[in-house]
């Protein structure tokens, strides 16, 4: 504890907890109090980690084998289902997001675990066809140590769908958590210690980004880095990445369009299209942010989506609500610049500014907001606002859909509502994005499918088997037998 009575939290580097003497406050967003303090890492910490990495890596974990991965692996998956209430609250007080969510958060991170235990089992290469005293086969290796940033919006979720299938593949990894959230993945750190899992092969080093997070990137001994934030930030890893010549994953946004069309299915697409804008209060990467609208269903869909953003609850996370806080003033200062220019723009509907009263006084509140009329050329069709702002753009052919969907320099999602599967299909394989959505919108975590972007969305995919590709080289062996010995006489 501090001597204001904060807890304190260390950086894990080899199983052991380790103070910097400089510490950062971590802020409860629902009130911007201070509610922990973590230490202010640096490049001699990621150093050590990254050597305390390599160490368990060469000594301990590229010796042992699936089986028991996979059962270490399990095991972490019981152990956070075990406090998942414990963590739900943990990850409430550092984001700021709706105890609920918080609770899916947590399923989630186990998923992750549970899911990749069972799939190292089954990876592996293959054998090809080659002459008959030649035999040629595959093998899938780990990389060795793998550097970790991850954003504070999905903090544990985030930090369980990068850890757990390089942990299962084989790898021994170093973690640099947000400085704004960064409790989750701390604790995540101490149960998978508690689980067994071995000293050393998961190291935290908390701390801002352009100190141990641009260690990390540019440390020589990291040989796979993987990243999830903004855009900006991933062109510094990436740099750095370059100068190591290591191979990277990139998780960098978007600006996801949400098409309907005249013949869509409103009892089921309207409380999705809203969930999808204001779950964790819009601070999703991949937020159905643009919804494009066919003009014959254009004012109806405007009025209903006006009625449900108008009637949701917003407040402490704590409580539950259908919305919380945005992150920091920081992020609600941004959200707000992106409104204000929205406003000359477009309409607004509903929302655009901080809610009024007493209660959101002292937190990072901003409205649910619906803008209409946004055209292409405007400002918030184009950036990613990372809010809860829905901007609305009406079409009037499935080319100008198509193009409006297009319009933008991202391509992570797309969700699509019609009856029609002709069109359905024909949509999904014209739009340039990693994850096309039919008549429904966001995967609840989406362990098993897929995920990465086209475009400066991001490099590389994350999630479902995919990633045990990611975090394994391909390695070929290809052996020539002796000339066969001679026949024996009958």
């Amino acid at each position: 504890m501090s001597a204001a009575g904060l807890p304190e939290h260390t950086a894990v580097i080899a199983g052991k907890n380790v103070a910097t003497g400089q510490w950062i406050d971590v802020l409860d967003p629902s009130n911007a109090r201070p509610v922990a303090r973590i230490a202010r890492c640096g490049p001699p910490e990621v150093h050590a980690a990254v050597e305390a990495a390599r160490h368990t890596y060469e000594t301990v974990w590229r010796f042992t084998d699936p089986v028991e991965r996979s059962r270490l692996c399990r095991r972490i998956a019981e152990v956070l289902r075990e406090e998942r209430e414990e963590l739900a609250r943990l990850e409430t007080l550092d984001t700021g997001k709706p105890l609920g969510q918080a609770r899916t958060d947590a399923d989630v991170a186990a998923r992750y675990f549970e899911f990749y235990a069972n799939a190292v089992e089954s990876l592996g290469g293959e054998t090809i066809q080659q002459r008959p005293d030649r035999l040629a086969f595959t093998l899938r290796e780990p990389y060795g140590v793998c550097g970790h940033i991850i954003p504070w919006n999905y903090p544990l979720q985030i930090a369980a769908r990068t850890l757990a299938p390089a942990i299962a593949a084989g790898n021994c990894c170093v973690l640099k958590p947000a400085e704004d959230a960064p409790l989750t993945p701390l604790r995540l750190a101490a149960l998978a210690e508690r689980a067994g899992l071995p000293a050393g092969v998961l190291n935290v080093v908390p701390g801002y980004g352009e100190g141990a997070g641009a260690a990390l990137a540019a440390h020589p001994g990291i040989d796979r880095i993987a990243f999830t934030g903004s855009r900006e930030v991933g062109e510094l890893v990436m740099a750095a990445a370059a100068r190591t010549i290591v191979p990277v994953t990139l998780e960098l946004g978007g600006k996801s369009p949400q098409l309907v069309l005249p013949d869509f299915d409103a009892e089921r697409a309207v409380p999705q299209l809203v969930e999808a804008i204001t779950e964790h209060a819009g601070q999703n990467c991949s937020a159905g942010s643009r919804l494009l609208v066919h003009r014959s269903v254009h004012a109806d869909l405007v009025a209903a989506l006006a009625e449900r953003f108008a009637a949701l609850r917003i407040g402490p996370g704590a409580e539950d609500p259908d919305m919380g806080p945005l992150i920091s003033a920081k992020q609600r200062a941004r959200v707000l610049g992106h409104l204000a220019q929205g406003a000359r723009d477009a309409r607004v509907v509903v929302g655009g500014k901080v809610p009024e009263g007493e209660a959101y006084a002292e937190g990072f509140y901003v409205e649910p907001t619906l803008l209409d009329g946004v055209a292409p050329h405007h400002r918030v069709f184009n950036e990613e606002i990372f809010g809860p702002v829905l901007c609305v753009t009406p079409f009037d052919t499935l080319d100008e859909a198509l193009a409006l969907a297009e319009h933008t320099t991202y391509g992570l999602a797309a969700g699509v509502w019609t009856s029609d599967v002709t069109t359905a299909h024909w949509l999904a394989q014209r739009l340039r994005v990693g994850q096309v959505f039919v008549n429904d919108y966001g995967a609840a975590g989406g362990v098993e499918l897929p995920f990465g972007g086209y475009r400066r969305s991001g490099i590389g995919v994350e999630k479902g088997t995919e990633a045990l590709r990611e975090y394994t080289r391909c390695k070929t062996v290809a052996i020539r037998s002796g000339s066969p010995a001679p026949s024996a006489p009958c």
